[in-house]
């Protein structure tokens, strides 16, 4: 690795590298400065950038105290995105700065291998036992006290990383202020952003189906995305409201897009089944499947495609990080129907730019969806106002890189660490 002694350099580490730092990793390099990553086996690379890779053999300790165990697990990946980094040393990085997401352990041991790197790190979360999306949702019962050590317990190596940064960048409002005072003065309000260029609202687009059917603005879409269907992010409510909804409004189609296997960020379904399972069993004869479509995780095109011919776009999450798919429904000039919790109104403001209701007032949301099918036009001014809150709040090129580079030139010029 080799460069002339005036440029700097810059080292990401991230789990699923590029991640949240796409964008910025390759205006860095664009701007002339020497990067290399960090990743996992899911990483992938960015060009003009050399990447190390990660790998781990070895699993948790037999018997472990429960509550350790993801501690254990971060510091086992911590140790070999250690290694990784003392390869990338001994190929002559020589980081003015680590960037980096501390969510699976990998930035912990940064700060050994290069003790004069300035950090900044994602601030994603910071967990607790109340206030946050533990312990919401009452339809799951109250948590033990066994249970609330586990939950605090996630802070372990989270809380080690983040007092090894200079700074941290959270995403909103809500994310960073769950985060302990003693933090808080390290911290910017970053979001990654949404290129509004390139995710815009259009006309004459067409979704079709796996069964050959054509989805488009002639008839009432409905969509909804989750990563993967689960609680934390509304689906057992969501469900519970389309049965009024299809009885309503029989041209109505929805579209659910997503994952139904796996875990999720929150609880895990009962043994055997999948959230989307449990829904159905619970919602037997009550809804008509030919109009409810399940298409999966979609490539980001398609994904689009579909928000381009949606009447109204459905986001619920307990109070925990927001998705960056509300963003782009808002981006593409989508009618948002959402939860009235903490992290959407960092994004949406009832009544102005989307419709936000209680998390659990399921006749409130199926008379939203109803309204939204039956009086298009009643919410234009909401659709341009979504896009707006985007396009000078969240726009990636024209407001969220700007103040990314300004942070890193400030954490840049304190100088190396003595």
């Amino acid at each position: 690795m080799s460069g002339g002694a005036t440029r700097k350099q810059a080292l990401f580490v991230h789990n699923n590298f590029p991640g949240q730092f796409g964008f910025l990793a390759e205006a860095m390099v664009a701007d002339g400065w020497i990067c290399a990553a960090i990743g996992s086996e899911t990483a992938t690379p960015v060009a003009a950038m050399p990447m190390a890779r990660w790998r781990t053999a070895r699993g948790s300790t037999p018997g472990i105290y429960g509550p350790a165990t993801r501690a254990e697990a971060d510091l086992i990946r911590g140790r070999a995105a250690a290694e990784c980094a003392m390869l990338l040393r001994n190929k002559g990085l020589k980081p003015d700065i680590v960037i980096g997401h501390p969510g699976w352990g990998e930035t912990l041991f940064m700060e050994e291998v290069f003790p004069e790197a300035r950090q900044i790190l994602h601030g994603e979360f910071f967990y607790r036992a109340t206030g946050g999306d533990v312990g919401f949702d009452p339809e799951f019962g109250e948590m033990d006290q066994e249970e609330r050590f586990r939950v605090h317990a996630k802070n372990a190596t989270l809380g080690l990383a983040y007092l090894s940064a200079d700074r941290l960048v959270c995403p909103t409002r809500f994310q960073a202020s769950v985060f302990p005072e003693t933090l808080k003065s390290r911290i910017s309000i970053i979001h990654e952003g949404v290129d509004t260029q390139a995710i815009a609202p259009r006309e004459g687009v067409r979704f079709t189906l796996a069964n050959g059917r054509v989805l488009d603005r002639s008839a009432p879409v409905i969509t909804f995305i989750n990563r993967r269907f689960e609680p934390l992010r509304g689906f057992h409510v969501f469900m519970r409201a389309l049965p009024a909804l299809l009885k309503a409004v029989p041209e109505a189609q929805v579209l659910m897009i997503g994952s139904e296997d796996g875990s999720g960020y929150g609880r895990t379904p009962p043994e055997g089944k999948t959230w989307k399972s449990v829904a159905l069993e619970a919602l037997e004869g009550q809804l008509d499947l030919e109009r409810v479509h399940f298409v999966g995780r979609l490539p980001h095109g398609r994904m689009l495609d579909a928000l381009a011919v949606s009447a109204a776009h459905v986001y619920y999450t307990y109070p925990f990080v927001l998705s960056w798919s509300l963003l782009e429904a808002m981006a593409s000039g989508c009618l948002i129907i959402g939860s009235d919790t903490a992290p959407v109104r960092d994004a949406i403001v009832s009544g102005e730019s989307g419709i936000l209701l209680d998390f659990f007032d399921i006749p409130a949301l199926s008379e939203a969806l109803i309204s939204a099918c039956r009086e298009p036009e009643r919410y234009s001014a909401m659709r341009r106002a979504a896009r707006a809150v985007v396009t000078t709040e969240f726009d990636r090129r024209q407001i969220c890189l700007p103040r990314w580079r300004s942070l890193i030139d400030e954490t840049v010029a304190l100088g190396p660490r003595s």
